[in-house]
């Protein structure tokens, strides 16, 4: 396995940074992702915020000390500009902002804003180029990431990659990284911290809570059911006439 990573935090390490606009700059430090926690807002993309680039009444500080400015001016850029790469590319580094995003997602969003294909191709070419953009090194962090803090098994953790538009080889090698020693210990500290909270049920209706929770995290059926009888044996239940029937 790889090192954990907080995927809140997860940047690709050879993406530059800095405070432009083009690829080279880098991710611009005053963007969001559309959520509404940045400085330029939400909705539309760089929809300026009203009144928060304002000179604060009093302050003596302009709205460019603050931070306002430059949010403003891009957002503007944005909105205004007739050059549909420039555009694309603003609208990219705002999403990227914080939250690495795969290349399909990019498109998608580069798409719903109507920027013609061939320029939506060349800009996300060019910002995996310069690492800004890698479905590969997303597919690590999300797997390591997602398996430590929800515990999801590897049919799980791909189901949700190809969701996102990553390649199934990147997918392949992501997931490969779970060996099935890891997994399966996972799924015992699962059936751990949930067993307190069937106890005073029938046996049966153990198994199938403890089960079911472990396939909706998309481990095999057979590695679930082997992980809650030993768990349920240790508790003193007689788990030898139970079948081996699905839940």
């Amino acid at each position: 396995m790889t090192r954990r990573t907080d995927w809140a935090e997860y940047v690709h390490p050879d993406a530059p940074r800095g405070t432009g606009d083009g690829v080279d700059g880098g991710l611009s430090q005053d963007g969001d992702d559309g959520s509404g926690t940045g400085r330029t807002g939400g909705g539309d993309e760089g929809s300026p915020r009203g009144g928060r680039g304002r000179r604060r009444r009093g302050s003596g500080k302009s709205s460019a000390e603050y931070g306002g400015a430059s949010s403003s001016s891009r957002a503007e850029k944005e909105q205004s500009s007739g050059d549909p790469a420039e555009r694309a590319r603003a609208i990219c580094l705002r999403l990227l902002t914080g939250t690495p995003r795969t290349r399909k997602q990019l498109a998608d969003a580069l798409h719903k804003r109507e920027i013609p294909d061939e320029v939506a191709e060349e800009v996300l070419s060019r910002f995996e180029e310069v690492g800004l953009i890698n479905d590969g090194a997303f597919a690590d962090a999300w797997v390591e990431s997602r398996h430590h803090g929800r515990g999801l098994a590897r049919r799980a953790l791909a189901q949700e990659l190809r969701t996102k538009g990553v390649d199934s080889e990147l997918i392949e090698e992501a997931v490969g990284r779970l060996d099935s020693e890891q997994e399966e210990e996972t799924a015992r500290e699962l059936v751990a911290r949930k067993l307190r909270a069937t106890r005073g049920l029938d046996r049966d209706r153990r198994l199938r809570r403890l089960a079911g929770m472990l396939a909706r995290k998309g481990y095999p059926e057979g590695l679930a059911l082997r992980v809650v009888r030993q768990a349920l044996e240790e508790e003193g239940e007689d788990t030898e006439s139970l079948s081996n029937e699905g839940f």
